[in-house]
């Protein structure tokens, strides 16, 4: 049984598995929308909503923090310039994630995640 275990291990192992959300983690505030697989959305949501919300609270700790995550200094710094303005009056919720066809290859569930306006 797996009490207690959570997330997706997306048959990779857990240094590839944290290299890919950072890597998708910076795309999606770099570019605000990305195509990927449903379950590849489903958790780095929570994580690029972790990073904007440390952009919300700024300062100098919650700056490192993120760029301990994000990849790019230049995002890292969009986040606390724009994306915090943009929603410092939203509770949570900064991302939606909309459905489309499979994809072509091996039929797999594939999503937009895109940050809202």
């Amino acid at each position: 049984m797996k009490h207690q275990i959570t997330g997706r291990s997306l048959h990779r192992s857990s240094s590839h598995r944290k290299a890919l959300y950072r890597n998708m983690v910076t795309d999606l505030l770099k570019h605000e929308k990305i195509t990927t697989t449903e379950a590849k959305a489903k958790e780095i949501r929570s994580m690029a909503e972790k990073v904007i919300t440390l952009g919300k609270k700024g300062g100098l700790h919650s700056y490192r923090q993120a760029l301990a995550f994000v990849l790019d200094e230049t995002v890292a710094e969009k986040v606390f310039s724009d994306l915090a303005k943009r929603y410092e009056q939203r509770p949570g919720g900064y991302t939606r994630i909309t459905k489309l066809a499979p994809r072509v290859g091996d039929a797999a569930p594939t999503v937009k995640l895109e940050l809202v306006e």
